[in-house]
């Protein structure tokens, strides 16, 4: 089977290496069948790729360790879940998993799109392919999963050997949100190859108009979610397994996949501008090419260890194959930006700085802001140690002080966006809009000062949320209006029929609120609380309401590990609320030890209990409790950012083209005028009659 795997390995880079040969050739000679034979060896690179995949994970399966790479992360007691998860759990196979995601979408991509751009469609199958063969010139020639164990007789002639067991997997991938978070993130990073494909295939071929755009916004859409998914399990993950009482320590990994995410909310933003008024065509082509990069440059920092991450395999020099990459791909994008600027002249010119152009162009900046800031901090130990010769270390508090006003403004920039009309906003339009969303938050703040909000970035943070939220709630209640007095429903119905008239712009706003539950759940962490202190049974410690009574210490073990665990029953007002049991476990195979929490969660707080070993006093089990306030709402935000992006790609309820009657056109054009811009420019109106592809 390994020779199966690598076989299959080896024929997916030959398909690839062609599909790019063929592909430059067939455009070259505009030679059809040449171009359809590139994009057929293109879509088999899937199947062969599945191939290896498959070999690999029967090695798992069985507890083949003949395989350096199975004995190096698998055992006989495994669960079997964790053996598929195995897979990425190392350097080798997780850019076999990268290299696999990748072949889906661009199998995808190219079958999806065979019949349709046959002028644009050559150029992304190239693009995809170099892609592709970058990856797999890694997994056949610097990094392949497939090499064997061997030894030495007596006359030194090499025999391949099977150890009877393996190391076993990392103890901190041992939790079941891994079988699912770094999938996640995958697909994120990988999906973002697609709009880049399309965006230089576009300027390489000076594709017409905004096409490309039509074309690949749920791509886009789908990579941006599913990073967002991947981020948020990660923050998940690191709070209930590494057991310091946080989901967030601005670690260089975790940076790294939050970065294309950033550029990738800027794209999402910033092309309704060229889709609406042909504006920001550099700077779009721009934000896909630097949030790829970013992608590469996420993966590279995992695997060269020149940045210190609980995140990061063992350092090797697989880091120069990507920074040559990396260097390929930018003078790539500068000459094609280059030699074909004048394609991306724009259209028109911001007319207003109180206009929704400006907005987007606002949050395109901030978020930019924000890019630069957690690049220069991820980065920064590793320059200092280039320039100086000494690495100087970057912490949480520069990220929180230079990021926590940025990311205050975006909340801000969230809420007026959607207020604001294209090209100019009248003052009438302003007052009328603004007042009671903004006297709303004010009044939120004021009753959180009242109970006793005394730091700043939470006080603001709670009345840039109740802004935006209202702001958001009265975009649904001024179109729902309209419609429930027209067709004699309820105002619920009124709301569904609004949005999906334009899912794109209300899925939009469903993101936007999943962003403020988000922004409120960080904020909580302003009032965290945390207690440790030795404990015998029968003692008890005291964390807010909660008191924490130690009833016993056990050792269960099972075939993958021991451990110790202690039994905590908490009371709340003299009643017994819940049994906590915290623990600490010594995986067999590895012979590391791992901390699992104990965490009772309510949209409240988390009660949050550590067992934190043995003081090496007095052999007296330590006890450390959290009390975090609002961090399930970051979690439900996760939920309702993935809704809301669901929302989005739905099609609109209406067909493309649908001419209005005369007693329709009243009711649209009240939505317009009661959201303060003319009846050409409503919501409702362009979901109601548009051009194919058209912009909200």
């Amino acid at each position: 089977m390994d020779i199966f795997g690598s076989f299959a390995l080896l024929l997916a880079f030959l398909a690839t290496v062609y599909a790019f040969v063929a592909g430059i050739v067939g455009i070259v000679t505009r030679r059809t069948l040449l171009t359809k034979s590139a994009r057929n060896a293109g879509m088999a690179v899937f199947g062969l790729i599945t191939l290896a995949v498959a070999s690999l994970e029967y090695f798992f399966f069985t507890d083949d360790f003949s395989l350096a790479y199975v004995a190096a992360h698998s055992n006989h007691a495994l669960p079997l879940y964790y053996k598929f998860s195995a897979l990425w759990a190392g350097q080798e196979g997780s850019l076999l998993w990268w290299s696999w995601l990748l072949s889906i979408y661009v199998f995808l991509a190219l079958f999806l799109n065979r019949k349709k751009h046959p002028e644009l469609m050559p150029y992304v199958g190239v693009i995809l392919a170099g892609v592709q063969t970058f990856f797999l010139v890694l997994n056949n020639f610097v990094a392949s999963p497939f090499h064997v164990l061997a030894s030495a007789d007596s006359a030194g002639v090499m025999h391949m050997a099977r150890l009877s067991e393996g190391s076993g997997l990392n103890p901190l991938l041992q939790y079941p949100e891994m079988v699912i978070h770094p999938p996640m993130l995958y697909l994120g990073y990988t999906g973002f190859t697609i709009p880049f494909a399309f965006a230089l295939a576009a300027l390489l071929g000076r594709y017409p108009g905004e096409k490309w755009i039509h074309i690949t916004r749920r791509w886009t859409m789908v990579a941006w979610c599913f990073q967002g998914i991947g981020v948020l399990l990660g923050a998940h993950w690191a709070y209930a397994v590494l057991g310091w009482g946080g989901y967030w320590a601005w670690d260089p990994v975790e940076n790294a996949a939050l970065l294309p995410w950033i550029t990738g909310t800027a794209f999402l933003h910033s092309v309704m501008m060229q889709e609406k008024r042909g504006m920001m065509k550099v700077w779009n082509v721009w934000l896909v090419f630097v949030t790829f990069m970013l992608c590469i440059l996420g993966t590279s920092l995992t695997r060269t260890g020149i940045v210190s991450s609980v995140h990061a395999f063992a350092e090797s020099s697989i880091g120069g194959w990507f920074f040559g990459f990396l260097g390929i791909v930018f003078v790539v994008c500068l000459t094609a930006w280059y030699k074909n600027r004048d394609y991306l002249r724009s259209d028109n010119q911001l007319d207003s700085l109180v206009s929704r152009e400006s907005s987007f162009l606002f949050n395109n900046l901030i978020l930019l802001a924000a890019c630069f800031a957690v690049l220069w901090g991820t980065l920064f130990p590793v320059l200092s140690e280039w320039v100086t010769g000494s690495k100087i270390s970057v912490g949480p508090p520069f990220f929180n002080k230079v990021n926590v006003p940025i990311a205050l403004f975006l909340l801000f920039l969230t809420g007026v966006g959607p207020l604001l009309a294209w090209r100019k906003t009248s003052v009438d339009a302003l007052q009328r809009n603004f007042a009671w969303p903004l006297v709303g938050g004010l009044i939120a703040g004021a009753v959180g000062f009242a109970f006793g909000f005394r730091s700043f970035y939470p006080l603001v943070c709670l009345i840039l949320s109740v802004f935006v939220t209202l702001t958001i709630f009265s975009e649904f209640y001024r179109g729902a209006r309209v419609i429930a007095s027209r067709d004699g429903t309820n105002l619920l119905t009124a709301v569904g029929e609004l949005t999906m008239r334009n899912t794109r712009r209300y899925g939009g706003y469903v993101v936007h609120f999943a962003m403020v539950l988000i922004f409120v759940g960080i904020a909580g962490s302003a009032f965290n609380q945390d207690i440790q202190k030795e404990l015998k049974v029968g003692q008890s410690m005291t964390i807010g309401p909660y008191t924490i009574l130690c009833q016993n210490f056990d050792q269960p073990s099972t075939d993958n590990y021991t451990s110790e665990r202690a039994t905590l029953e908490v009371f709340r007002n003299g009643h017994s609320q819940m049994m906590l049991y915290p623990e600490r476990r010594l995986f067999l195979a590895s012979q590391v030890t791992e901390t699992i929490v104990a965490n009772e969660s309510t949209p409240v707080h988390d009660l949050y209990v550590v067992y934190a070993g043995r003081s090496p006093d007095t052999n007296l089990p330590v006890i450390h409790a959290y009390l975090n306030p609002l961090v399930k709402w970051i979690w439900f935000g996760g939920i309702v950012m993935v809704l809301g992006t669901c929302l989005a790609m739905i099609p609109d309820r209406r067909p493309a083209i649908v001419l209005r009657t005369a007693a329709e056109r009243p009711w649209s054009d009240a939505i317009a005028r009661s959201a303060g811009g003319s009846p050409a420019a409503s919501p409702v109106t362009s979901s109601t009659v548009r051009r194919p592809g058209s912009p909200d």
